[in-house]
């Protein structure tokens, strides 16, 4: 086609010697996101319009009930005839690349000149059509007073119209009566230029809102789909791509440059096969790779080449088990780009790359540097760039919601961790201590560690820890505050010579296995805390069951003062019954009396009661019940806003910010419910003075104390062995959880600058005797979870895209700032009901363990086959292996649970930690790497061996062994593609003889690619076979190369 010939030799061709163009045509070729938009021609108010009934970003609109609103998105579903009959039409059609239009007129006049020159279109028909093309676009946004008052214009105005000279249209045609009508498509194209594209649409108004659900930069697919009786039993069709995409006459809804366009024109009765063929073409645009192709293609046959390709990857839905009009949901997260790279498909099939798998639990600043303190130097350097934009990303309404989530989580914990440790230590560290260590660590950690994404804490293994320190002061009568020192000092080396060697690489050896079962057992705790504490209030506040039962044998009401008791001759000592209602009256003054008064009665009536069974006050049921209500209430609400921020309730701005203030909402209601009834549930304490809890200390304390004798010093290493790996495992366990790639983190971490700063305060804190905090892993995982970013601007139907986390230092730093400041707030804390806290430690350990491959796989034991769900380690492990490895992991959780609480053996906890690492290693005997692959990860350095298959017969030596290829070169397409006359102008679907050329062409195309050479080349011109059909015997079972 001349259009083509042109194009290829203008300056912004690829062959063109100039730097300059190159550089145009880059741009003007680079694929960006399409939205599509299908009209089709229909009658409106006695004239016909092209109306807006499809529209694509990502996933299909289609335009319901009447017009007056848009469908659910959803994935479409084409038929493969549909399909097959688009390419057939694509080839038999003209398609003009990167050519040069100012308006729809210009476009128009193009196509139809093409169709006039393959003899598609007559003179008599050209500007029939044209009329049809450049009717005007009927969009569902715009208002319907507008389109009336438009009308009322267009009857007024039918009398001065004529036709325009251009070209002339025959009486005889059958066409709609277009001489009446208001309808600009009969002026020439280069009349009112500037104001032509204002003619094309009812109205100027555009659909800015939404637009804001497109992506910037996107440009436009216009799909024309139109029923014309004239045509008979031809289709017409075009593909049009213009150089530089444009407003072509405001016939999209938004303000976007077109692109492409595609126009199909059908006989009547045959619009739903049009329609079918323009979803197609819209669905195609919206293929990623098809779309690369559409802007990159040079020349028809290449486009032909994407749409066999985007065919050749239909999944095909049997139509006895599935109903088209069932529309499909969008997935979660789209597949990627990489998934249908088919290069090499046979043999990659059920192997999983070496380098790929060990990549994943590679991190860069886990590398041996080799040198002292590399590994600290890299860190320094790797998060000193970032160390500005850690306080500028704080500038955003989730960080304060973070904040004061992790203030009340940490802050509880503190609290109650304070009590434990007095009880543990003789209140040689209580909550006092707790809240300043949290203030210190949390100021000092968020300004210079290398992951202020960690949150430290207290921990449960660091409670064991501390009461085995404490125990072992007491049988032997040593100063626990000063022994503590030393241990201090002694773990705080240890660290050091870990970063200053780099040790920390040994985190690479810490895999899913270990991070899970540490994880859960943190999780687990601080469930089992929650409901531990919840259950001690009915201990405060106990509940008398089955009351009405009960008698009261010893219980005296005492009245002082003058009381009046009218008609009652009884006077005597004991109260019988609680139950009972006053039966009479009588008169008498200070003395105790026996009457038939209950215990809310005596009270009431100005007496008290005493003796050995009664108890005033124990008795309180409501306080408990309402406690475990406050408690679920608190658990419910968190939970229930975070399954709204992922609903489909609001626009997602309104999700997002109540998701983030999730937690916040809950404790607020909880506190609300709580003072409007009044009931008195017990309160959180906080310390009002900044004194030590115990008297007898100070806040420096002395590491040589008479009591301790001088070997001691020495002596502390051994338990600071204990604490170092304790200490090392725990922090670092945590790094890594916080570290992972699911987290998308882009700052880096920082292990050993991490643990530095840890060493160093551990010596801070054994000095002014403060417990020691690290890395708390279950506060640490609700940080990274409160600050998840997710794309904001989603095309319809598209779920919202994690990001990220807002990584920055400002949130732990507030979080430490505000501890330490607690002491001033208490008149605003205390009226926060313990059972609400209690609920938010429920909800953080609850949301610790959801996602976590073990508790998935702890589920499917109880499901039967049939119903679990879908994992992909299901898919590529035995269910029974799965299980045994379940039950390993199971098996040391329940050990390191069982350890951590019988003290007579909780010394050894910190060692079982560490005997995990070595129990995955031992995992390498139990299961094959590639099982390990599926359920955990690979340890470093280890590789999955290809397990030898058992060969299979060979194929016959003719058999040519079909292989998907991405995109076949364009001699054997340009062949194949040469079908009948009748089949090209009747738009049928391709017949079972095209479909054998087609096939014979391509054994052709197999033949040469094997022998890396081309078809053209080959000494015998096998291209005639395949078009007489006397070869249909030769080509059935391959095509016959013994003449090559």
């Amino acid at each position: 086609m001349e259009d083509l010939e042109s194009d290829s030799s203008t300056p912004g061709s690829e062959s063109s010697p100039s730097g300059g163009y190159e550089v145009v045509v880059m741009d003007s070729h680079e694929p960006k996101d399409i939205f599509c938009q299908m009209d089709i021609l229909r009658r409106y108010n006695d004239d016909y319009v092209w109306k807006e009934l499809h529209r694509w970003v990502k996933f299909e609109e289609e335009l319901e009930e009447k017009g007056k609103r848009w469908s659910k998105p959803h994935v479409s579903s084409l038929y493969m005839q549909s399909l097959t009959e688009l390419h057939t039409l694509m080839a038999s059609n003209p398609c003009l690349l990167d050519i040069e239009a100012l308006s729809m007129y210009d476009v128009v006049d193009k196509v139809l000149e093409e169709w006039r020159n393959e003899g598609s279109v007559s003179n008599l028909l050209w500007n029939h059509l044209r009329a049809l093309l450049l009717k005007k676009h009927k969009h569902q946004h715009v208002s319907s007073k507008y389109l009336k008052r438009h009308t009322s214009k267009a009857k007024l105005s039918e009398s001065k119209l004529k036709l325009s000279p251009v070209r002339e249209i025959s009486e005889s045609v059958s066409a709609p009566n277009l001489q009446g009508y208001n309808n600009e498509g009969y002026e020439s194209s280069h009349s009112n230029e500037e104001g032509s594209n204002e003619f094309l649409s009812f109205g100027s108004e555009l659909n800015d809102k939404f637009k804001r659900k497109i992506p910037e930069g996107a440009e436009v697919l216009n799909i024309m789909v139109g029923e014309v009786e004239e045509l008979k039993n031809r289709r017409l069709c075009a593909f049009v791509r213009l150089n530089e995409a444009k407003d072509v006459g405001k016939i999209t809804e938004v303000s976007l440059p077109t692109r492409f366009i595609f126009i199909l024109l059908v006989p009547t009765d045959d619009i739903s096969v049009g329609l079918e063929i323009g979803r197609c073409i819209g669905t195609l645009l919206t293929d990623e790779i098809f779309r690369e192709a559409a802007y990159r293609s040079s020349d028809k046959f290449e486009i032909l080449s994407a749409v066999l390709d985007f065919t050749s990857h239909v999944t095909v839905l049997p139509p006895g088990c599935w109903d088209k009009n069932n529309r499909i949901e969008p997935p979660q997260v789209l597949p990627s780009k990489d998934s249908r790279n088919n290069v090499k498909v046979t043999e990659k099939v059920n192997r999983v790359n070496e380098d790929e798998a060990n990549e994943e639990h590679h991190d860069p600043s886990l590398d041996r540097t080799g040198r002292l303190f590399g590994g600290l130097i890299q860190d320094v350097k790797r998060k000193w760039k970032w160390y500005r934009s850690d306080f500028t990303d704080a500038i955003h309404i989730q960080c304060f919601a973070s904040f004061v989530y992790l203030f009340l989580a940490t802050l509880t914990p503190n609290v109650t961790f304070g009590g434990l440790l007095g009880v543990a230590t003789k209140q040689h560290m209580g909550t006092m201590e707790c809240i300043l260590a949290a203030a210190v660590t949390g100021i000092v950690f968020a300004l210079f560690s290398g992951q202020p994404m960690n949150i430290l804490g207290s921990t449960g293994p660091m409670l064991v820890l501390e009461s085995i320190l404490f125990n072992l002061c007491e049988e032997h009568h040593w100063d626990f505050l000063s022994l503590r020192i030393w241990v201090g000092l002694w773990t705080a080396v240890i660290l050091i010579i870990i970063v200053a060697f780099d040790l920390s690489s040994l985190v690479r050896y810490i895999t899913r296995f270990t991070e899970e079962s540490f994880a859960c057992l943190i999780a687990f705790i601080f469930i089992y805390e929650a409901f531990k504490k919840l259950i001690e209030i009915e201990h405060v506040a106990p509940v008398e069951l089955h009351s009405n039962s009960k008698q009261l044998k010893d219980c005296f009401c005492i009245y002082l003062n003058n009381t009046y008791f009218e008609n009652d001759d009884v006077t005597s000592r004991h109260v019988r019954s609680l139950q009972t209602t006053p039966s009479s009256d009588v008169t008498t003054e200070n003395i105790l009396i026996q009457m038939p008064w209950g215990l809310n009665n005596c009270t009431e009536n100005g007496g008290f009661l005493g003796g050995r069974d009664c108890h005033p006050g124990d008795f309180v049921p409501d306080v408990f019940f309402f406690s475990v209500l406050l408690f679920l209430g608190t658990f419910t609400v968190a939970y229930g806003v975070k399954i709204f921020r992922n609903s489909g309730f609001f626009p997602n701005f309104v999700r997002n910010t109540v998701g983030d203030f999730g937690v916040l909402i809950a404790i607020i209601l909880m506190v609300f419910l709580d003072i409007l009834l009044g009931i008195p549930t017990p309160k959180l304490t906080v310390p009002a003075e900044f004194k030590p809890t115990r008297p007898d200390r100070g806040w420096i304390i002395n590491p040589i104390n008479d009591k301790n004798p001088w070997w001691i010093i020495l002596a502390s290493v051994i338990p600071a062995i204990l604490a170092s790996i304790l200490i090392f495992l725990d922090q670092q366990i945590t790094s890594v959880i916080v570290n992972r790639k699911e987290n998308k983190l882009k700052k880096g971490g920082g292990y050993h600058l991490d643990l530095l700063v840890v060493a160093l305060l551990i010596t801070l804190l054994s000095f002014l005797g403060l417990p020691w905090y690290v890395a708390a892993t279950v506060t640490a995982i609700a940080h990274v979870m409160s600050l998840r970013k997710e794309s904001e601007c989603t095309a319809p139907g598209e779920k919202p895209t994690f990001l990220g986390v807002r990584e920055q230092r400002v949130t732990a730093l507030l979080v430490g700032i505000f501890s330490g400041l607690a002491v001033l707030i208490t008149s605003v804390l205390k009226h926060i009901p313990m059972p609400v806290l209690y609920g938010v430690f429920f909800y953080m350990g609850a949301s610790a363990l959801s996602g976590m491959q073990l508790i998935q796989r702890l589920l499917i034991i109880f499901m039967p086959q049939k119903y679990q769900p879908d994992y992909t380690f299901l898919r590529h492990v035995p269910l029974m292996k799965v299980h045994m490895y379940t039950g390993i992991q199971v098996t040391s959780l329940a050990a390191l649970w069982a350890v951590k609480n019988i003290s007579s053996i909780s010394i050894v906890f910190p060692i079982m930690i560490l005997a995990i690492c070595f129990e995955r290693k031992a995992l390498d005997f139990i299961f094959t790497q590639y099982e390990l692959k599926w359920m955990d990860e690979l340890l470093p350095g280890s590789k999955i061996k290809q397990e030898t298959k058992k060969t299979s017969k060979k194929p016959h030596k003719n058999f040519i062994k079909p292989k998907t290829i991405r995109s076949l070169s364009m001699p054997a397409y340009h062949n194949a593609l040469q079908l009948t006359a009748t089949e090209l102008k009747t738009g049928m679907s391709i017949s079972s003889e095209s479909l054998r050329r087609r096939s014979c062409y391509e054994d052709i195309q197999k033949f040469s690619t094997k022998r890396k050479i081309s078809a053209s080349s080959l000494p015998v011109n096998l291209s005639p076979r395949c078009n007489s059909p006397s070869n249909v015997q030769n080509c059935r079972n391959g095509f016959d190369f013994s003449e090559v």
